[in-house]
């Protein structure tokens, strides 16, 4: 059966929002709401408010919103029940036995206890004879044996099914392991191992569960070089960061973010601590507000050749509005024998030069305006007019696009010396640029303005209004009865008569709750709402509305909601229409 209702009320009741949201982000009093950075998209400006009166969060920059519950499951990454578990554990509650219910806790469950067991496989494997290979590509790497059982390294078999029949005998099913990621689907109906021939290194998150794997292929092999486990219940790629379960703890004032999964390993043996990498994939905004959760400072560190440039240059646009001084570690460039450029990574760099050398490059790295402006100058022609021009045009709109205006004197002063040309005439460049933005952004929002309807619009495009001027009476009785529940014994009027689906459904549901005693309120009805749904509604309570005049507001609302269910229900009855809308116009004029 689902968690009790009256449990689900109590639990929201014990966790006040402000405390548990305050536990991820920093709240500040203002008017009658406490604000903040949304911690689900990056900005500088805070545009997150949470209400202690209604217990709702609402971010009005990216849209999300919602109550305790949902607040957990977003940042925590967690299922519904996981999530009410999460905050029964905070406050001391024990959750009631849900029965079927519980078949996803349970499904995660089996999955983390199989990638555990699959990683105690690999490591056992990586000690026996039949790891000789992948021991002797590991001391190649120069990984000592106390990182390497630090990071929990192993080895793939090269057979094809010695993991998967290993596992299978200790009481897991075919299904669990394809679920985990560990095994592949045969034609027949049978499955194989997805790992073979591999350096095996698990992937373990802050919590302390292996959540799935990264490997190496060895050399001289065929195959792809670097393979990840697929996204499961419990591994997703844009959502984890590399050995952030130990870069955590760091004492380090910062976090290094580097390519590889070995760069993390060699730099943590050799004495760098705060090394973290994404899963083989790029950076995300979602690695940017996990990352801000850790860390007031990220230090790039890519690989010194063309692609390691783009990919950080990548990365800078995505960390723009991040909360996080960034900055940008360069690694110099070596020469090989031959009196060529060599490519290097951190790896390649802490073998050649040492620690010592690192930590200097690293106390030298650039913040990432500084990096810009001198990336944006290694590649322009300073000698000629057009080489010139050409930079100052893109220094311009690197400068001009900082909004604090003492970063815009300093680099702006920078990037005029590069040029050789006098501050002023690049500080008037940089007004006119700012000016031109500004003017063009208030087109945009004019022409927004231009299109109401466009604006009375849900975010989410499958909520959709199909009739605006009667949604909008939805959303005011909504706003109502969550005012003062006491007015559903008098709103005459059936969630089927609603143009809204998502608005029927949630006065149904407060409707229902009311009749059986229960909260009437928007928290109340996370387990049955998705989060777009939800999202949306707190959007529309956070609209105002008041209750000198409800009797009179809420007849109007229900008047106007039912004249266009009789609209959809008999457009060709033009007479019954006037009619009713003869009735809404001497309503009106009674009122008066």
């Amino acid at each position: 059966m689902p968690i009790p209702e009256q449990f689900i009320d109590e639990l929201v009741a014990r966790n006040e929002i402000s405390d548990v949201v305050e536990e991820y982000v920093h709240l500040t009093q203002k008017g009658g709401n406490l604000w903040g950075l949304c911690p689900f998209h990056t900005e500088k400006t805070p545009s997150f408010s949470v209400s202690r009166d209604k217990q709702i969060y609402h971010c009005f920059g990216c849209g999300k919103g919602g109550g305790v519950i949902s607040f957990v499951m977003e940042m925590e990454h967690l299922s519904f029940p996981d999530a009410v578990r999460h905050l029964a554990k905070r406050v001391g509650m024990e959750v009631p036995e849900t029965g079927g219910s519980d078949e996803g806790r349970k499904r995660l469950h089996r999955v983390l206890e199989a990638n555990k067991a699959a990683a105690r496989f690999y490591y056992g494997y990586l000690g026996s004879p039949g790891g000789e290979a992948v021991r002797e590509y590991i001391a190649q790497r120069q990984i000592s044996p106390k990182f390497a059982t630090r990071f929990g390294l192993g080895a793939a078999p090269g057979e094809w099914d010695a993991m998967t029949k290993a596992l299978t005998a200790q009481g897991f099913s075919k299904l669990e392991l394809i679920d985990a990621g560990l095994a592949v689907a045969g034609k027949n109906g049978g499955i194989y191992d997805k790992f073979r021939s591999r350096l095996m290194l698990p992937v373990i998150d802050v919590r302390g569960d292996v959540v799935g794997f990264t490997s190496r292929i060895l050399p001289g092999l065929e195959g792809a070089k670097y393979l990840n486990s697929p996204d499961t219940l419990c591994f997703k790629k844009s959502q984890l960061i590399y050995a952030l379960n130990f870069a955590k703890a760091t004492k380090r004032p910062n976090l290094i973010l580097v390519e590889g999964n070995i760069d993390v390993i060699t730099l943590h043996q050799a004495g760098f601590d705060n090394v973290v990498a994404t899963m083989g994939t790029a950076l995300t905004a979602d690695h940017a507000r996990i990352l801000s959760r850790y860390t007031k400072e990220l230090v790039l560190c890519y690989d010194n050749d063309a692609a390691g440039k783009k990919s950080t240059e990548r990365v800078l646009g995505i960390l723009k509005n991040a909360d996080l001084t960034v900055r940008v570690l360069q690694l110099p460039n070596a020469v090989g024998e031959d009196g060529k450029p060599l490519k290097q990574d951190p790896d390649d760099f802490i073998k050649r030069f040492g620690p010592a050398a690192f930590e200097k490059c690293l106390n030298g790295s650039a913040g990432q305006n500084d990096y810009r402006l001198d990336a944006l100058a290694a590649g322009a022609d300073l000698d000629s007019d057009e080489g010139r021009v050409a930079f100052l045009r893109m220094a311009v709109e690197t400068v001009g696009g900082l909004e604090s205006s003492i970063e815009r004197e300093i680099y702006g002063a920078k990037a005029a010396k590069t040029a050789g040309i006098s501050e002023s005439a690049f500080h008037q460049e940089v007004e006119r640029w700012r000016k031109n933005r500004a003017w063009q952004a208030k087109k945009k929002e004019g022409r927004k303005a231009m299109a109401p309807a466009v604006n009375l619009q849900p975010r989410s495009r499958e909520l959709r209004y199909d009739n605006v001027r009667s949604a909008r009476a939805e959303e005011g009785l909504v706003r109502l009865v969550l005012l003062d529940s006491v007015l559903f014994s008098r709103a005459v009027i059936e969630p089927e008569q609603f143009s809204s689906p998502v608005l029927g459904k949630a006065f149904r549901l407060l409707r229902d709750r009311h009749e059986r005693g229960l909260s009437v309120s928007l928290p109340a009805l996370e387990g049955e709402l998705t989060g777009e749904e939800m999202s949306h509604l707190v959007q529309v309570a956070a609209q105002p509305e008041s209750l000198a005049y409800a009797d009179r507001s809420m007849a109007d609302y229900i008047e106007t909601i039912q004249a266009e269910a009789a609209a959809r229900e008999a457009p060709k009855d033009e007479n019954a229409l006037l009619a009713l809308r003869e009735r809404q116009r001497k309503t009106m004029e009674d009122g008066q």
